[in-house]
């Protein structure tokens, strides 16, 4: 176990949501935006026209810059959140795929190499050869969401890993197939965004209303393609994830993956219609609604995880709640049933490691950092303030919270209270006592 990074208001995970949210961006810009770029830079060979050329090395230079520098800055923000966040859980993930993570790195040294080499050698080189590079950089970077893919849903549905602890068993689960569609689908929608912005900038008319065109094309396809993949995907779930759909999935989040796909579908329709009134700014109207499509369907991907982080094996507080026998572990739970969550978390203060009457509210508040501050804040606003979640159940005594602390574990979205009918008090007295 490790010490907690208590974010308050926000949490912990809001922060990860926020950061691997941006990432998304140009993530999707680098895994889509050479398949456009090599179809038009072939265009512009087969049929002589080099005027084609200039949105080609525009279009490279955004990937560049804007993958490559604040994708990796993004990117490297994912590992350190989520290693501050829940270190358990990323340990699990590299010892379980350490091979997936060196593939995918190696493929993304590829990455980095190609898009210089591409970038710096356009009208240099041969345009055949030009063509190959920009291809080997677009295989490269898909290959990098494919495996990346695999260990994402098994954070989601480990399939039979729990069982067999075999890499392919957790990696080729029941949702890896859909997502990878949905996913590679959804790049072109992104991907067309940028082009729009890029092509709208184009100066020569001719060019601008061609390619503005295309992009809103290949983005129209590609959300239509993602629909149909996201209720692919929406199938693949198991039951007991698609029974928490009423809970979990709020009006908001609903709206929030369904609006910005249809506005961001009629945006494309009418640059499709009209290329040659489209501007620059459009482009940046349609990656605003990208990210808000990306941020309520990632935050609804999380939210289904619940109760945990890996299902069957780590709960959303980090605590162990699954045998794996094939990997050699054993759930944390009867332990900490009998010893005490205090006694077992190795970071509590040896003061409260003893539940007294001078100490109970403090050791009560340290019980719900470790148990509960990975989904709540513990302030009166923020993210599912428990203050409010305690006055909302009208309880007016420690017992009362203590029955309803009892019963986590009957809530299919709720990880059980893991500890000792004394901190369990503890608790209830500290959780009645920030809700006054």
């Amino acid at each position: 176990m490790y010490p907690i990074w208590e974010v308050p208001r926000l949490t912990a995970g809001m922060i990860i949501g926020l950061i691997a949210t941006f990432h998304m961006l140009p993530v999707y810009l680098s895994t889509s935006a050479m398949w456009l770029n090599v179809w038009i830079e072939r265009k512009s060979l087969r049929e002589n026209r080099p005027e084609l050329m200039a949105f080609v090395k525009r279009y490279a230079k955004l990937v560049l810059i804007f993958s490559y520098v604040f994708g990796a800055l993004s990117g490297v923000g994912i590992w350190f959140s989520a290693t501050v966040a829940a270190p358990r859980a990323i340990s699990g993930l590299i010892h379980n795929y350490v091979w997936g993570w060196a593939t995918e790195w190696v493929f993304f040294l590829i990455e980095i190499a190609a898009i210089y080499v591409y970038y710096y050698t356009i009208d240099k080189v041969d345009p055949k050869t030009h063509l190959k590079i920009g291809t080997i950089f677009a295989l490269a970077s898909w290959t990098t969401m494919i495996v990346i893919v695999g260990i994402l849903t098994f954070m989601l549905t480990p399939g039979r890993w729990p069982v067999t602890g075999s890499f392919f068993d957790g990696f080729f689960n029941e949702t890896y197939w859909p997502q990878l569609v949905l996913r590679t689908t959804s790049m072109f929608a992104v991907g067309s965004a940028y082009a729009l912005g890029v092509a709208a900038a184009d100066g020569n008319p001719k060019v601008r209303a061609e390619l503005v065109r295309f992009g809103s094309l290949v983005g129209l396809a590609g959300i239509a393609l993602g629909a149909v993949s996201f209720i692919w995907y929406s199938a693949s779930l198991p039951e007991p994830i698609r029974a928490n759909f009423p809970v979990l999935l709020t009006p908001a989040l609903r709206s929030g993956m369904i609006y910005p796909a249809v506005l961001l579908a009629l945006l494309f329709a009418a640059c499709a219609a009209k290329p040659a009134a489209a501007r620059p700014w459009a482009g940046g109207v349609a990656l605003v609604l990208a990210f808000g499509g990306i941020w309520s369907f990632e935050r609804v991907r999380e939210l289904i995880r619940k109760p945990y982080l890996i299902p069957g094996y780590m709960y959303s507080n980090q605590i162990v709640g699954g045998d794996i026998p094939a990997k050699g572990v054993s759930s944390q739970l009867p332990e900490i049933n009998e010893k005490g969550i205090l006694q077992v978390y190795p970071f509590a203060p040896p003061e409260l490691r003893t539940i007294t009457d001078a100490n109970r509210l403090q050791a009560g508040r340290l019980v719900a950092l470790i148990e509960c501050s990975a989904c709540h804040t513990l302030q009166e606003k923020g993210l599912r303030p428990l203050p409010e979640r305690i006055r909302r159940l009208g309880a007016t005594g420690p017992d009362e919270v203590a029955a309803v602390i009892d019963g986590l574990g009957s809530m299919p979205y709720m990880p059980p209270f893991a500890g000792t009918d004394a901190e369990k008090r503890a608790l209830a007295e500290y959780l009645l006592s920030i809700s006054k």
